[in-house]
């Protein structure tokens, strides 16, 4: 067994939060160690590439919060990083696109633009369409006031007006009710449900507020594309004299006295088992996991309840690649693309998630390749293109266990349900041009991912 000198910080798991959290410290003179299980740093963060000439990224798509003097901006600044990483901004015009069975709408970045096309669309109800925008803005607002840096003086000015333009803790759909918005309303701004992954009747209209009025804000994807984000955390770690050290599964945790001091871990390279010691334990993966390695009956009643918790649901995703074909002739581009064969959102979910019935599904639609202008080494003439979905684990891990080949025409069977529906309303010869096709589901999350029930 090899043991290693101490860390000042020994980091768990090295998801995004951990990345950024590992260069602050090392930055500051810290010694500091990731240690992560898997093959590539960043948990769903991270990159993975195919026949040797696709990369993916496993699940992040776009993100919030990147521009000037934003909390991303102002980190990757104390980073020393603002100039290496930078980010291009969706589309301003319609940074999501929206389609159910009658209805698109281009989700624009200005609020009075967003009233004006859903008043287009719905002109009997404009009135209530504009109340709605507005309490969405004095919600957004008041929530601003809880964002770092705390300023005591606007959160007392702003707060109860927000409060007051609608209870956050209602679900969206009543809130959405309450402003008398008509269903197809409802649901092209609901649409963004798989980054939730949660249907409409389960989410606090808190929560929507903060994403949808996030991204209208700004909607940004990296100009080097994800990996060179996590590439550049990782080497403004080792850079500064910490170590993220990969392949490094932990498999005991070390208590002296009730504390966390240390860990066990394997390097599944050289199957050696080392031991690593921290004054500092900071632990980046999931909590319940963690828990049990522990010993749940080590933590106290209360630290026990919080622990109980459910998994969220997970997802299905399908990472494609397509030769000769210009997405972009086809109504894509620096936007995202959610589609719905059903109006009603939480039927829709249920039939996927409850029934495993995939037949009208709701998804969504990203195209990596043209978020960024950035060259990549991808084969010519070839362009990145990927679904995304909800999907159930109980059943995914029960059919892989009882029976692979059905396991794998499930995975298969949705995404040539996909497949149907974008050759009937996006690209009539889609097919003709896939050059490369593999499909994910929760359990393969969970295999590369390390994430209990494939929650992501």
């Amino acid at each position: 067994m090899r043991e290693n000198e101490r860390a000042d910080y020994l980091i768990v798991g090295s998801g995004l939060s951990a990345l950024v959290f590992g260069a602050l410290m090392a930055k500051d003179g810290k010694t500091v160690y990731i240690l992560e299980a898997h093959e590539y740093p960043g948990g769903f963060g991270h990159t993975f590439t195919m026949a040797k000439k696709y990369h993916f990224n496993a699940q992040l798509h776009y993100v919030w919060d990147c521009g000037e003097g934003n909390t991303v901006n102002r980190v990757l600044k104390q980073l020393g990083l603002d100039k290496n990483i930078t980010f291009e901004r969706y589309d301003l015009n319609g940074f999501d696109h929206m389609h159910i069975p009658g209805y698109s709408l281009e989700i624009p970045s200005a609020s009075d633009e967003l009233a004006k096309q859903l008043s287009a669309l719905f002109p009997e109800h404009t009135s209530h369409i504009q109340g709605f925008i507005q309490a969405v803005q004095k919600v957004r607002q008041g929530l601003k006031c809880l964002s770092p840096p705390m300023r005591p003086q606007l959160l007392l000015k702003q707060l109860p007006v927000a409060l007051s333009a609608s209870p956050l803790w209602q679900h969206t759909p009543d809130v959405f009710d309450e402003y008398q918005l008509p269903e197809a309303a409802q649901t092209l701004l609901a649409l963004q449900w798989p980054d939730f992954l949660l249907p409409p009747e389960q989410l606090s209209f808190y929560a929507w507020v903060i994403l949808f009025t996030g991204y209208q804000e700004g909607a940004y994807y990296p100009t080097q594309h994800f990996e060179h984000v996590i590439n550049s955390l990782v080497g403004s770690i080792e850079e500064n004299g910490g170590k993220v050290l990969t392949d490094t599964e932990v498999t005991e945790f070390l208590v002296e006295r009730r504390t966390v001091k240390g860990v066990k871990a394997i390097d599944r390279r050289s199957h050696e088992t080392c031991v690593f010691w921290g004054d500092r334990i900071i632990c980046n993966i999931d909590p319940k996991k963690a828990a049990s390695m522990i010993g749940l009956h080590k933590f106290s009643p209360s630290v026990q309840r919080k622990l109980d918790y459910d998994y969220s649901p997970s997802n299905f995703m399908a990472y494609c690649a397509v030769k000769d074909l210009d997405l972009r002739e086809y109504g894509f581009g620096p936007w995202n693309t959610f589609h719905s064969e059903d109006v009603d959102l939480n039927a829709a979910f249920k039939r996927m998630y409850e029934e495993n019935d995939f037949s009208r599904p709701s998804f969504a639609i990203t195209t990596p390749t043209l978020l960024t202008t950035a060259k990549r080494d991808y084969p010519e003439d070839c362009q990145i293109l990927e679904f995304l979905t909800v999907a159930n684990y109980r059943y995914f891990d029960e059919l892989q266990k009882r029976d692979r080949k059905a396991y794998n025409r499930k995975k298969e069977e949705i995404l040539e349900t996909i497949l149907n529906i974008v050759e009937r309303d996006y690209m009539p010869n889609i097919r003709e041009h896939l050059v490369f096709r593999i499909t994910g589901s929760l359990t393969t999350n969970e295999r590369f991912c390390r994430c209990p029930q494939g929650n992501s």
